[in-house]
């Protein structure tokens, strides 16, 4: 009989074990294996999804692989990543990103692959991160730590290095990641850099090495009189950027990657500062000379999130930043996210992939981009709650006869917080045509895209 007990006992140990694992906090629905005793020294990974069911009013002149499109209705995937990293040390943390982005029936389509050999649909994941780190000092709350390889850490703007796991708006302002696929891997860089928390105040200064235009993935931009990213006199680039935090600090675990709503889970308040800089960044023609132009982007801006009322779980986020965009004289980029068109009979002077869902995204003036939203109480659906939200986008840019208005109205039903998440977002933004003036646009009406995303991530 006690040989009996003791077997059971063996036996039920490890499922007592497990139950009081579930129980941790700090472990819940991680995938995580414990490095020592305490778990202070770990190794995690997480996977996310993100689905998009889309109708799109297209801009003038569209085309879907060589048929007029004057709208569209795609399904695709906006983002799949596995992230893997892990704290092995003390003081040594590894961090790596895998996967793809942008990916409907379009990927690999040779419009996109302009000399002639075939193309391939199934080249779309890479490594977006692959960096390690060194904390060479923490007292409490105050650390500082070293880091390289390739990375999204860096200046500008706290959407230039978002979580998009936890964004709230259906996507993140994409002009802050204000070089995407030019000299960057969707906004990596090869780079080593500093990040830390003095006090109130967190900072990330970095130094990268900018991938050259022409592998891109496509045929970079002539040169001509307009600015575009150079092909000669490659300079590195720095970055910086300074937050000061009113209330709660924010998360540090990941390098670079910020928030982009707690729900309510935390109280804070803060002030931003960045810059980007890099000299000879793009190159235009004047007459018959060559002029570089430096790169110099900064920003200013105040991001709230904070529970409203804790005991019913209804929280606020808002933000609101101020950008500089000097790309050079006459810089201007349009940009669809994952478009859903191949071409257009109605192209514009002076700018690249006008059709679809694209607008100008890029250029070199300023602006102003808000957002608010609104967690409304928890479990008021039985299974999740609803955070209704708005987001506007005033672009000046030199190369517009009229600036440039992009809005976003939307729903998030949050299922389980941002681990099942089901968004509705209606998007306006302005068309343009040529203007009578000479390299200018100007405004020719509006159109929309309505837009359902089913977010997974664990």
């Amino acid at each position: 009989m006690r040989k009996f007990l003791w077997i059971v006992g063996v036996m039920a140990f490890p499922a007592l074990a497990q139950e009081k694992k579930k129980e941790d906090p700090n472990t819940r629905n991680d995938l995580r294996y414990n490095l020592n005793e305490s778990g202070t020294h770990y190794f995690k990974a997480t996977f996310l999804n993100q689905t998009w069911l889309r109708l799109n009013t297209s801009n003038p002149g569209t085309t879907g692989l060589g048929d007029p499109a004057p709208q569209t209705f795609d399904i695709g995937l906006r983002r799949t990543r596995i992230q893997m990293f892990g704290q092995i040390t003390d003081r040594v943390f590894i961090y790596t990103q895998f996967g793809m982005n942008n990916f409907n029936k379009n990927n690999g389509f040779p419009a996109y692959n302009t000399n002639g050999t075939p193309s391939n649909r199934k080249i779309a994941a890479f490594f977006h991160d692959a960096l390690g780190e060194y904390e060479v000092y923490r007292k409490g709350s105050v650390f500082v730590r070293f880091g390289g390889g390739l990375t999204i850490v860096g200046g500008l703007s706290r959407f230039s290095q978002p979580s998009i796991g936890t964004i709230m708006t259906m996507d993140v302002p994409v002009f802050a990641q204000a070089t995407v696929d030019q000299n960057d891997q969707f906004s990596r860089k090869l780079s080593f850099y500093s990040r830390g928390q003095v006090g109130r105040v967190n900072y990330r200064v970095d130094i990268s090495d900018p991938f050259p235009i022409e592998t891109f993935g496509g045929t970079p931009p002539a040169l001509g009189a307009n600015s575009v990213f150079a092909q000669r006199r490659h300079k590195k680039q720095f970055q910086g950027m300074l937050i000061y935090n009113i209330f709660d600090t924010e998360d540090n675990t990941t390098p670079g990657y910020m928030t982009g709503t707690y729900l309510g889970k935390r109280k804070v308040l803060n002030l931003e500062v960045g810059l980007i800089s890099q000299k000879n960044a793009t190159w235009q023609k004047s007459g018959a000379d060559t002029v570089y132009n430096a790169m110099a982007l900064w920003s200013v801006a105040a991001y709230l999130d904070m529970p409203i009322n804790k005991e019913k779980g209804t929280a606020i986020s808002s933000y609101l930043g101020y950008f500089s965009t000097d790309y050079g004289k006459g810089y201007l980029r349009y940009n669809g996210l994952m478009n859903p068109a191949t071409g257009t009979t109605q192209p514009l002077p002076g700018v690249e992939g006008t059709q679809g869902n694209a607008y100008p995204m890029f250029g070199t003036g300023s602006v102003v981009y808000a957002q608010l939203g609104y967690k409304l109480l928890d479990n008021l659906l039985g299974q999740g709650t609803l955070q209704p939200y708005v987001s506007v986008q005033h672009a000046a840019y030199d190369r517009l006869e009229k600036d440039m208005n992009l809005l976003n109205v939307g729903m998030n039903w949050l299922m389980k917080g941002h681990t099942a998440k089901l968004s509705l977002n209606y998007e306006n933004r302005p068309i343009y045509k040529a203007a009578t003036t000479t390299n200018m646009l100007t405004t020719n009406g509006r159109r929309g895209a309505l837009i359902m995303q089913y977010q997974i991530s664990i």
